[in-house]
């Protein structure tokens, strides 16, 4: 039976499928044990072997897809050719003492290909770095962008013609790939005319059939953009895509969106006949982002994991899904076990008192005898140390620092004092004189490593080691204390985090021969410290475990015992001298023996790794002391070596051997080495930890213990902490062979993990303890953690203890297997418990390097880490990757790693990361720093050349999507509120007063030409240039005189009520030219003028408005004039067809016949028209009524008077910039000082110095402004003060917005320029929308405004939750200013139009005599918006009519008291409707996103996101170099899940500057969005997380 089943693991391995090698015929099965015999025997070649062996199996082999059976074969090629079938007759012939063929270490890597090659070819998109096209010079290098993704098995592309279904270019035969090439050299990714919005609302595009020759489809630049997404993407059917998320209604109206440009930013196309292709639910596609978007969608269709059970989670309690255990899981079945107790410690006769005195004894007695012999790179003996000599230098050393060293005639050290040693890996020699000259001193030593740097990876942990051992002096050799960085004195540099430290050199002049009559004291091993070995643990901060001299002593003893030392034995050893196995075997049990150790070290291992064999061979050493690394080393380079011998070894100790792959490098080392004398029993490994030095080792072969044992493991069990030795799945299991024995004298048992130490189950893993005379005792100054690990109670179930010696917890996870033999098969700090399942760092290491291990990474550089993300651990892979693996394989690499880690031990990787070589810390002897691997990980400084995340399959635990409950209907609401005690959520703005002298005029021009005559000299306002020099004035009568030449100009040539468009820069010319409109009776529409050296993004904007507005004449100077119908304009628009062009340079003095009277106040008076942030352009119709409304409301609210001056930097286009800027100095008739931003650009000054120089009270500025004086001037308020600049005198600084207050920067503008006398209460902020361009504005009397803070999980819910400041998820609110007189604001429900409660979000409607009449187009939506500007309340109030904003916000009443002496409401706005981001059933403010992701990273200047079919996209810009770029990407996704519970499905980085920002400094995402998936934003890097 054991026969049977053996045979079956074994073909079962060697077979695609488990059910196919289960049913292979007997004879079929003879025959391929023949076929293994004839090739091992060397009777029948490879080829031939595979050929023939292909035929017997074709017919029972299925195909798995897409993968050819030849290509499985070859991956097992290692295999077959050693393994003979155990089942088949001729195995007689095996020698008898190779090991179980079924324990093959090689089976892992099979068992990961067997793993792979189950994977249905799952298509992910490759993620898109940017290359400059320019370097590329082959096709080769330029592979089309898609095809990575075309298969898992790349490599069987090219070895194997792959079936039809499975070629990346159905249909095409390959002229995708040279059509790919001509893309590449004309150097743009698509026609930049082709923009991702159609402009026809209904009208739906060509879509190209199979039949289309490419050459016809490169005829134009939007047929290549067509094709070129037909080639990129694997259609079935050749239609787009087909959208599988489900667009929401407003992601559909996309379509019908005008093309607007952005300010800055990407080039947009304005051209309405270009065929793109539309997704089924008309969402334009046209670029190979979104086919790779589309594709990403596909990949995370599948279901990963079972779909969680659905409930409702009240609102506030957001608790993370927790995951149910599996009630099938395995549980452990056993017994309990019992301790387990090592043989007794042998009594030897003549056994020195302690290792002082064994050294005092073969000094005197044996000093010729070889103690230990150092070589050099070259591997030639340097220096053999004799007994005598270490003697005698010893006692010169200990002599010397107890009695020379001395400051301020005190003594500077004495017994007890803790020394540094200091001494290369190469210089053992002087390890050893300074160790044992601290022995004999009895002073402490604290060997660390030798620092290179100021900032090694780790040092500034073992500075703190050695500040807290209150450690002042170290000892290092001559050679060491020249090469250590130096400071400007010339003495050694102070190391970050070190204490200050005398250095003394140990070779030196200073160290003196004793006096006769001196000798040091000898005495019996004590429990006082002896020395003490430095650890770092898994988070990095490094322990010092003290060990006393009687364990240093018993140690040794048991070791002795153990190994069976005798004396005067060689010994070679290949580990760090200064700790652990290295220290133990190599320093003290060798003196206590008089061996001979021969000390190879790690510089000489890398040039040579066959030095150790050689020495062994050279010095017929019994005993070798060596890593697995070791092992494996020397097999790469065993080639060049005929003539070694290693029969003399009677042990081989593998110090690592608690390592589950060391099993993999004993197994192939024996299989080399055996011809070369190496007998399989001396190869012991041992298991071992700092605190409890060696726990348990495998006697050598004379001692006549059990033979060695093994385990085929089921890592599903493992990850339970449950041992089950054979499983159905195959594929997961670990092998793992024995530690040996306890150690003599020991008593070790196996208790739980967690909490308290209970003993565990026979057939459950858990830490293996010791209690022992030979372990630590401490952690040097920590007693808390020393009571935690240094003395453990393991209890029984019941609870009673079982010893009254207390145990050490050694970091090793194990079990004791059958023959009382220990085996590990993991330790403490490479644990990762991801939901509730236990995986081991080194497996998952093993597994990622059985994925083509050679090829595109380094075997040994390889960390594996978790990382804690949204309350659960994350597991994070790190690889160096090969300067020559193309982008391409490490990509199919990286993703076969995630598969195989995920096949086999059934865990998701939530990032894999692929470093350039060479650049991930080092720890001291080769081997990757984990602990500062993962520091830099979570800084950002890794610095990754590729990177993989798959939040989508690891995040298991995100919140339930919040299932939308039936909305409670408006009157149950009010009632609610009624009986909760809560008023419903309205306020207004104050009376407006009786009318004033000025207020009789219905017409704003007919005030201006009253203040003409009245107060003709009285200046209104005064434009400064860039120097701060007045460039323009205008008085009343001298603005009435300009206006009324341009009405004479306009009079003759239009009719009343045409539109005029005024394209001015910001100036005097544009307030007279739209003064002069209302005089001739037209209706002027202000325009900004476009960007000379950006017309192809700033015109297409203009002309839309022109077009829109339906203008038939356009105003503006002569260099405007000339500038539209440049040659330039024509590349961007059709110039032929602007209306008529009048420059109003140099009109004649004419006066105008007469003016125009408006009918009624209803008629219009002007256009304004805005590009919102969403991208849509919207003009407003204000009539004559609103405009005086609007110019009275800000008079009484600011107070404004002929008398007064205000200062404004803003942009004079819209909103209540054009009001302030044209409007309100003539109605108020105060003087306002203008100061165009633009200017600011030149002279970030120029503004606060104008409000010093004339001592201004109130100003207004935008928030790009601001943000210019932050970052301009912060460091420069001392420059500004010398030039008298201060700011005490204003009362009111206002930011002019649309948008939720940003209190960040209103904040840090008030710290700034507090220097320069600016009152901390001074700055606040408006709020207007496209209903009502002035709903709030602080002005100058009445309360400060308040900031609340709220919590952020409410909001999502649409609720207001009030919390403290500095509560976690509290988002700080600023009230928006007092809301203007004459105005009403009320909270509604966005869908039962019901009115809110008091702190209730919903969104603001407002009611006011200026509120905008309506929209003049929303390009073909009027209807949609009709009810914008006149909507009625469906409950309560049913009669007032409103106006809706679009804004959500919440009123909230204050303790503070009005100017009329009521109680005060303040407004707080939350954020626009239409940027908000529906995602897993809750609202999202892309704002607060935003928010986290630029404090992720340093580097991140400004962050975007939008949401695209469902996933949510985040744009970065990388303000820092490009190799910075990867790093954002773990950092976003992290910071997004943790404080947003979202998972990020694109990270896109970008240079600065990309992200496009209106004028008033709002981010427009939507522009992003189109840009991105225009491909137009050339991404330094763009993430696809899985």
């Amino acid at each position: 039976m054991a026969e049977r089943t053996s045979t079956g693991f074994l073909t079962m391995m060697l077979e695609p499928t488990p059910a196919v090698a289960m049913t292979l015929p007997a004879e079929v099965r003879e025959k391929l044990a023949e076929l293994e015999l004839e090739l091992s025997e060397g009777d029948i070649t490879q080829k031939g072997y595979e050929k023939k062996r292909g035929k017997l199996l074709a017919p029972y082999i299925p195909q798995i897809q897409g993968v050819d059976p030849s290509l499985q074969i070859d991956n097992r090629i290692q295999a077959s050719s050693q393994a003979v079938l155990p089942g088949s007759k001729h195995n007689k012939s095996r020698a008898a003492n190779t090991r179980d063929e079924r324990f093959r270490s090689d089976l892992h890597t099979e068992a990961v290909q067997a793993a792979l090659a189950k994977y249905k070819e799952r298509k992910m998109p490759m993620p898109s770095k940017r290359r400059s096209v320019l370097v590329q010079s082959s096709v080769e290098a330029c592979t089309p962008p898609d095809t990575s993704s075309a298969s898992e098995d790349e490599g069987s592309l090219r070895r194997q013609g792959r079936l039809a279904t499975s070629t990346p270019y159905q249909g095409h035969g390959h002229p995708a790939v040279e059509h790919w090439f001509n893309r590449v050299i004309q150097g743009s990714s698509t026609s930049s005319s082709a923009s991702s919005t159609s402009s026809h609302p209904g009208g739906r595009s060509v879509t190209t059939t199979n039949t289309t020759s490419h050459a016809a489809l490169n005829a134009n630049a939007a047929a290549t953009a067509l094709a070129d997404f037909m080639a990129h993407t694997q259609l079935d059917n050749h239609s787009a895509p087909p959208d599988v998320t489900g667009l929401s209604e407003r992601s559909s109206l996309h379509t019908e969106r005008p093309q607007v440009a952005s300010v800055r930013g990407v080039s947009r196309g304005y051209n309405h006949h270009i065929s793109v292709m539309e997704t089924a639910d008309g969402v334009p596609v046209n670029s190979r982002v979104s086919s790779k978007i589309q594709q990403l969608l596909n990949t995370l269709k599948r279901p990963k994991r079972p779909p969680l059970r659905e409930f409702f989670v009240d609102d506030f309690e957001e608790l993370l899904d927790v995951q149910q255990p599996d009630p099938n899981q395995p549980k452990p079945e056993g017994q309990h076990m019992s301790a387990l107790e090592g043989e007794p410690l042998a009594v030897v006769n003549n056994w020195p008192p302690s290792l002082p005195a064994a050294l005092q004894r073969w000094g005197t007695t044996q000093p010729k005898s070889p103690c230990l012999t150092g070589l050099d790179n070259a591997g030639k003996p340097v220096y053999t140390l004799t007994y005598g000599k270490l003697w005698t230098r010893s006692q010169k050393l200990a002599y010397t620092l107890l009695n020379k060293l001395s400051t301020r005639n005190e003594p500077l050290l004495v017994p007890g004092d803790r020394v540094a040693l200091v001494f290369p890996n190469n210089d053992p020699v002087m390890f050893m004189v300074a160790f044992y000259g601290c022995l004999l001193a009895e002073l402490v030593p604290v060997p660390i490593e030798v620092p290179l740097t100021r900032k090694d990876a780790g040092s500034q942990q073992i500075g703190f080691l050695l500040g807290s051992c209150g450690v002042t002096l170290a000892l290092t050799t001559d050679a060491c204390q020249k090469g250590l960085p130096k400071a400007q004195t010339g003495e050694v540099a102070t190391f970050k985090g070190w204490p200050r430290l005398l250095w003394f050199v140990t070779d030196g002049k200073h160290v003196v021969k004793p006096p006769k009559d001196w000798h040091p004291p000898i005495r019996e091993a004590s429990n006082d410290i002896a020395y003490i070995e430095y650890k770092t643990s898994k988070e990095g901060s490094t322990m010092g475990i003290t060990v006393s001299h009687s364990a240093m002593l018993a140690h040794c003893h048991a070791l002795t015992q153990a190994c069976g030392y005798t004396e005067a034995e060689t010994i070679t050893n290949v580990l760090d001298f200064k700790r652990e196995a290295g220290l133990w075997h190599g320093v003290l049990t060798s003196v206590m023996n008089r061996m001979h150790v021969i000390s190879i070290p790690y510089s000489l291992m890398k040039v040579n790794p066959l030095s150790w064999i050689q020495k062994v061979h050279t010095y017929k050493a019994r005993v070798a002391v060596v890593k697995s690394r070791d092992m494996h080393w020397s097999l790469l380079a065993q080639r060049d070596q005929r003539d070694i011998s290693l029969s003399s070894l009677r042990m081989l100790i593998v110090a690592d051997g608690a390592n589950p792959w060391s099993i993999s490098s004993c197994d192939a080392f024996l299989n080399v080495f055996q011809a070369r004398g190496l007998r399989p029993e001396v190869i012991c490994p041992c298991a071992s930890s700092s605190e409890a030095m060696t726990v348990a080792i495998r006697r050598p072969p004379e001692m006549g213990v059990p033979p060695p044992g093994k385990a085929v493991l089921s890592m599903g069990g493992l990850s339970h902490s449950v041992i089950r030795v054979d499983t159905e799945e195959k594929l997961s299991v670990l092998t793992v062979q024995d530690v040996g024995q306890v150690m003599p004298g020991a008593l070790v048992c196996v208790v739980r993990v967690e909490g308290t130490p209970y003993l565990c189950q026979t057939d459950e893993v858990g830490e293996i303890c010791v209690s022992s005379g030979s372990t630590g005792i401490a952690y040097y100054g920590l007693p808390g953690m020393t009571k935690n690990i240094f003395e453990t109670i393991p209890v029984t179930s019941s609870g009673i203890p079982i010893s009254d010696r207390p145990f050490t917890r050694t970091s090793l996870l194990g079990f004791v297997g059958p023959d009382s033999l220990v085996f590990v098969v993991g330790k403490m700090d490479g644990l990762m418990v991801v939901s509730g399942r236990r995986h081991n760092a080194d497996d998952v290491v093993a597994t990622a390097l059985a994925v083509e291990p050679m090829k595109f990474v380094y075997r040994g550089r390889i960390a594996v880490f978790s990382v804690s993300v949204l309350h659960d651990e994350r597991i994070i892979v790190v690889a160096e990757q090969r300067p020559d693996a193309s982008e391409e394989d490490s990509f199919q690499w990286m993703s076969r790693v995630l598969q195989a880690i995920d096949s086999i031990h059934q865990v998701g990787v939530y990032c894999l990361a692929l470093v350039p070589a060479n650049t991930l810390p080092k720890a001291p002897l080769g081997g990757i720093h984990i602990s500062e691997t993962k520091q830099r990980f979570l800084e950002g400084a890794l610095h990754p050349c590729n990177v993989l995340m798959c939040p989508h399959t690891c995040v298991t635990n995100l919140p339930k999507p919040r299932q939308k409950q039936p909305e409670v209907g408006p009157a149950s609401m009010i009632v609610g509120n009624l009986v909760a005690g809560k008023r419903i959520a309205q306020a207004c703005g104050r009376d407006v007063a009786q009318l004033e002298d000025n207020d009789q005029f219905l017409y704003i021009q007919d005030v201006l030409q009253w203040r003409a005559q009245a107060t003709p000299d009285h200046p209104l306002f005064l434009v400064l240039n860039a120097k701060g020099t007045v460039a323009s004035t205008a008085s009343c009568l001298q603005l009435h005189k300009r206006a009324e030449r341009v009405a004479a100009a306009l009079i003759g040539r239009l009719n009343t009520g045409d539109h005029v468009a005024l394209v001015y820069p910001p100036g005097i010319d544009l307030i007279a030219t739209f003064y002069g409109c209302l005089y001739a009776g037209c209706v002027p529409v202000t325009v900004r003028p476009p960007h000379p050296q950006n017309l192809a993004t700033t015109l297409p904007t203009v002309k839309m408005i022109v077009e829109v507005s339906k203008s038939v004449c356009i105003l503006t100077t002569q260099a405007i004039m000339k500038l539209l119908k440049s040659k330039e304009a024509a590349a961007a628009v059709d110039v032929k067809s602007w209306p008529m062009v009048l420059d109003t340079d140099d009109l004649p003095r004419k006066k105008s016949p007469q003016m125009y009277k408006p009918p009624t106040p209803e008629m219009l008076a002007y256009l304004d028209f805005s590009v919102s942030t969403t991208g849509i352009l919207a003009g407003v119709k204000m009539s004559h009524t609103a405009t005086s409304a609007l110019c009275r409301s800000i008079k009484l609210q600011c107070e404004l008077y002929p008398s007064r001056q205000i200062a404004i930097c803003l942009d004079p286009y819209c909103g209540l910039g054009f009001a302030l800027w044209c409007l309100c100095s003539v109605y108020s008739g105060h003087q306002s000082i203008l100061v165009p931003p633009l200017e600011l650009e030149s002279n970030a000054s120029l503004w606060l110095a104008a409000v010093s120089q004339y001592k201004v009270r109130v100003t207004f500025c935008s928030y790009s402004v601001m943000e210019m004086c932050t970052k301009g001037l912060g460091s420069q308020t001392e420059a500004l003060r010398l030039r008298n600049v201060n700011l005490s005198c204003v009362r009111t600084c206002m930011v002019v917005a649309e948008e939720r207050p940003r209190i960040a920067l209103t904040q840090t503008f008030s710290k700034i320029f507090k220097d320069l006398g600016l009152s901390p209460r001074a700055v606040s902020t408006t709020f207007g929308c496209r209903v009502n361009v002035a709903i709030c504005l602080q002005g100058t009397a009445g309360p400060d405004p308040t900031t609340v803070y709220v919590d952020m999980r409410a909001l999502r819910h649409d609720r207001v939750r009030l919390v403290e400041r500095g509560s976690p998820h509290s988002l700080p609110l600023m009230e928006s200013g007092k809301i203007l007189p004459g105005v009403k604001v009320i909270i509604a429900n966005t869908e039962t139009k019901g009115p809110l409660g008091d702190s209730h979000l919903g969104e603001i409607w407002v009611s006011s005599p200026h509120n905008a009449t309506g929209y003049y187009t929303v390009y073909g939506e009027e209807a949609l918006h009709a009810d914008h500007f006149n909507t009625k309340l469906s409950f309560g109030d049913t009669q007032t009519v409103w106006a809706r904003t679009g804004y959500l916000g919440f009123l909230r009443r204050t303790d503070l008291t009005d100017a009329s002496g009521e109680r005060h409401d303040a407004l707080y706005v939350v954020g626009s409707l239409d940027e908000t981001l529906e995602l897993r059933g809750m609202r999202y403010h892309p704002i607060d996103i935003e928010t986290s992701v630029i404090r992720s990273h340093k580097s991140i200047a400004e962050c975007a996101v939008f949401t695209w079919t469902n996933l949510l996209v985040v744009v970065v810009e990388l303000e820092g170099s490009e190799q910075e770029a990867l790093d954002l990407v773990a950092l976003v996704t992290n910071v997004v899940l943790e404080e947003h519970y979202l998972i990020v499905g694109v990270v896109v980085v970008v240079d600065p500057g990309v992200i496009p920002i209106n004028s008033r400094g709002e981010k427009q995402r939507m522009h992003l969005r189109d840009g991105f998936l225009a491909d137009q934003l050339d991404p330094i890097y763009v993430a696809y997380n899985m």
